[in-house]
């Protein structure tokens, strides 16, 4: 009975933990059906002057998507003089820095020792206050606009439609200083990439959409962000680590800066299609999750103080456990906690409450509920089943990845693009 109380206590510990889990994705997966609100009446239109944007593409030995992703970018219907478009190559081929030469854009060439997409974003801005005051500089395009208004960052195989900007610049009008765009999947090569996609989506319903519906600020993503290039500008030296986008986000709601979320204005995105890459992309996303949750927690007491509510959700965020480690952890729970009282009930003819089990079963039907409704309509098909075979081998990888975790590792894990 000895070894029957030691694991009533570890079952119960573990439950707690994954509850706190479940209770949050499912609080905002139930956010993200709610209507829209209204426009609130202090992000009035403000003036119809178009603003100026500055495109950034930080791009890593992405030689096969940068070049198609920079001529996509130029058919934008928004006016040449209000947005410059900069390429920062690193470690790219000469044959690719050659056709994007050819470009109407702004290249430059890095070679750093150390890459990350933090130290391309500061050089980006480094060289362009370097040259502020130059006209006749030949790398630059004639049209380039002599004043920014807003950084917009887009992955290397990021593909925007022709009306972007415009789109962004109305988003822009009404006084926001930070927004995420809807980043969607543009490929489905197989069931790997496809479960991406689908994770991206309910990303998007549970950390932007349904926060956004209650009044908190939206979670980014690490591309398709736009942001006051003059707060940018003043905080991008300050990135130190491979999740510089859950860094910006800490410093954005610390400043009570809100993050409006643009479900309506697409960013295409390629999703990873092979395990490795898989396992390689949720490595650095986790690592960069536990930095910025132990980057986040010496300011919690002051950010409850001072009731910096957008900070404590992200905090909270940070800790949760991913969700195919809880669709795999949770049923295996449940199975041994069925079990093991099963075997204790035949061994000892003791009568033993089903709640033992039961509570696991209804945490997971509570996560599988959530999930549900986190999932667009138009994802919601049959096949979708069939893709889910794939999720416990993938989950094996993200627990794999755990001991992986080196809490003070800032390298940078590129993710390949086909």
């Amino acid at each position: 009975m000895v070894a029957w109380s030691i694991f009533l206590f570890i079952d119960m510990l573990l439950w707690l933990v994954m509850v706190c889990s479940v209770v949050y994705v499912l609080v905002f997966a139930l956010a993200s059906i709610l209507p829209r609100p209204p426009k609130s009446q202090t992000l009035k239109l403000k003036t119809s002057k178009l603003k100026t944007f500055l495109v950034l593409y930080p791009a890593y030995h992405e030689d096969s998507v940068i070049c198609t992703s920079a001529e996509s970018f130029l058919k934008q219907d928004y006016p040449s003089d209000k947005y410059q478009v900069i390429v920062i190559s690193d470690h790219m081929t000469d044959e690719t820095n050659q056709q994007l030469s050819s470009l109407p854009i702004t290249l430059l060439t890095p070679q750093f020792d150390k890459s990350s997409k933090a130290r391309a974003l500061q050089y980006a801005v480094h060289s362009l206050q370097s040259t502020a005051h130059r006209s006749d500089d030949q790398q630059t395009k004639d049209s380039a606009p002599s004043t920014i208004d807003y950084v917009v960052i887009l992955d290397a195989d990021n593909v925007v439609v022709p009306d972007f900007l415009s789109r962004l610049n109305s988003e822009c009008q009404n006084g926001y200083r930070a927004i995420q765009c809807h980043r969607t999947a543009k490929n489905s090569g197989n069931d790997i990439a496809e479960l991406d996609g689908l994770s991206e989506e309910i990303n998007n319903s549970l950390f932007r959409r349904g926060h956004n519906r209650v009044g908190l600020s939206s979670a980014l993503i690490g591309s398709g962000m736009c942001l006051d290039f003059e707060w940018f500008a003043d905080h991008v030296d300050k990135l130190s680590t491979a999740g510089e986008d859950k860094e910006l986000e800490a410093m954005l709601l610390w400043e009570r800066v809100h993050v409006h979320y643009a479900e309506d204005i697409l960013v295409k995105d390629e999703k990873v299609s092979g395990s490795d890459n898989f396992q390689r992309q949720r490595l650095r996303w986790m690592t960069a999750q536990i930095q910025c949750l132990m980057a986040m927690i010496p300011r919690l007491p002051r950010a409850i103080a001072t009731f910096r509510i957008d900070y404590i959700d992200k905090t909270i965020q940070q800790a949760l456990i991913p969700r195919s480690i809880l669709l795999l952890v949770i049923p295996l729970m449940a199975i041994l906690a069925h079990i093991i009282t099963y075997i204790v009930h035949r061994s000892t003819n003791y009568e033993l409450s089903t709640m033992h089990y039961t509570k696991w079963w209804l945490l997971l039907l509570a996560l599988v509920l959530a999930l549900f409704i986190a999932i667009p309509n138009r994802l919601r098909t049959r096949a979708l089943i069939t893709k889910a075979l794939a999720l416990p081998a993938l989950a094996l990888r993200m627990i794999r990845n755990i001991v992986r975790i080196e809490r003070k590792n800032t390298d940078f894990l590129h993710t390949e693009h086909g």
